[in-house]
């Protein structure tokens, strides 16, 4: 029985849930965001502000690309590294390499991953991530406990770029939309940057001929809608699989924590994520927003409480400077306890 106890091991359970579900799907029929932003121009521009949309970006094209487009001098013990823009340079007393940056994973609501390509077979996911709350660098999630013994390592962790389980293949695939398929010399090459229209509402080249209805993930039942969006934001616990809730980083899977919470197992397939979030906007950060979604089912609030639910009810979880999650096994806590409520 799979007992996920570190990063390592939700990633593995993730990727390895993606590829069992994943079904194939013709780069031909996709049409891009811009075809949907003719008839749906509302839903086209307020998604175009989400973080959905800026998933993955080129350094020198991301969003915050100006937070490190002037030289940034880091340390990792004794290795020295300067970023610029897309590159970086890492040296030590006996040796100098320079990388190039091609890939930013992530819209810097939180964070901004840096990622190569270092030839067919390998992929580079760089030591050293963007944390906007810190305007500054620290170790990228998973790696601060590692201990590099040579440049080469001080870079950063190396990744198969087709490997089950393990893979950079399926951050590309959860991070765009479309078919990702490779180029001449195995490079990665993504249909449509960023999670568009068509990774929730499938292809488009039907739609886009009037022959057919898109799919519509509200209509879903709530068990199923965490389910589809848990491809990329991780599922709910599969039978035989438990989760150590002792764990902080866990927290950041939401489907997996709504889905052990009294909310979710009353509601009567009611409760999914898109009661509370809207799937086309930008993520709501004033956690008083959603009151009026608590009240919709409890409207007598007890006298003690507080006036924002969410504060006690989903307390927000820092695994690593920089980083804040809302845990979203809703429930009812005790002081100074944030990972596991007591009811």
């Amino acid at each position: 029985m799979p007992l996920l106890t570190s990063d390592n091991d939700s990633v593995r359970y993730w990727i390895l849930w993606l590829a069992a579900s994943a079904a194939p799907a013709q780069t031909a029929s996709y049409t891009g965001a811009k075809a949907c932003s003719g008839c749906h121009r509302p839903q086209f521009e307020l998604h175009s502000k989400s973080a959905h949309a800026t998933a993955l970006s080129q350094p020198n094209r991301h969003r915050l690309a100006g937070r490190w487009s002037q030289p940034r001098n880091l340390t990792r013990g004794e290795y020295r590294f300067r970023l610029q823009a897309d590159k970086i340079r890492a040296w030590d007393a006996a040796n100098v390499i320079d990388l190039p940056v091609e890939w930013a994973f992530g819209s810097g609501s939180q964070a901004v991953t840096f990622v190569s390509r270092v030839n067919r077979e390998w992929y580079l996911e760089h030591y050293f991530t963007y944390f906007p709350a810190l305007d500054g660098f620290g170790p990228t999630p998973g790696q601060s406990a590692i201990q590099p013994e040579t440049i080469q390592q001080a870079t950063g962790l190396l990744y198969k770029t087709e490997e089950p389980g393990t893979g950079i293949l399926g951050c590309f695939e959860c991070h765009t939309t479309g078919p990702v398929h490779f180029g001449p010399d195995r490079q990665i090459q993504p249909r449509e940057l960023g999670v568009q229209c068509e990774a929730c509402h499938g292809p488009g080249i039907a739609h886009a001929g009037r022959k057919a209805a898109m799919e519509n993930p509200r209509r879903l039942s709530a068990p199923a809608l965490n389910e589809f969006c848990g491809r990329c934001h991780r599922p709910p616990a599969a039978p035989g699989t438990r989760i150590d809730f002792s764990y902080s980083w866990n927290v950041r899977h939401q489907p997996v924590y709504l889905a052990e919470s009294s909310c979710f197992l009353k509601s009567e397939g009611k409760l999914s994520c898109l009661t509370c979030h809207d799937a086309h906007a930008a993520l709501e950060t004033n956690s008083r927003a959603y009151n009026a979604k608590c009240s919709a089912c409890h409207n007598k609030t007890p006298p003690a409480c507080s006036t924002n639910c969410v504060d006690c009810h989903m307390p927000r979880v820092s695994p690593q400077p920089g980083l804040r999650f809302s845990n979203h096994w809703v429930g009812v806590y005790s002081e100074g306890s944030k990972l596991k409520p007591v009811r």
